[in-house]
């Protein structure tokens, strides 16, 4: 599992910023697309919102992989 870390400053990452920090896509815009057609699952649940905010523990899954947020 990959793993995506914070900030020290940061409460928390965009789920298309995380995305991209974990090489899940290569532009905010596929990771756009991606986010809105349904395919990003956040803790299990389908997300289309690419601005979601994750915090430490957060899981992505996207095309069979999966990436965890840390503090």
């Amino acid at each position: 599992m990959e793993i995506v870390k914070l900030r020290e400053t940061d409460e928390f990452i965009k789920l298309g910023q995380a995305m991209k920090k974990a090489g899940l896509e290569d532009s905010g815009v596929d990771a756009k697309i991606d986010i809105q057609n349904g395919l990003v699952k956040v803790n299990g649940e389908v997300e289309t919102r690419r601005g979601r905010k994750l915090y430490d523990g957060d899981i992505i899954e996207y095309q069979g992989e999966q990436v965890k947020v840390e503090k």
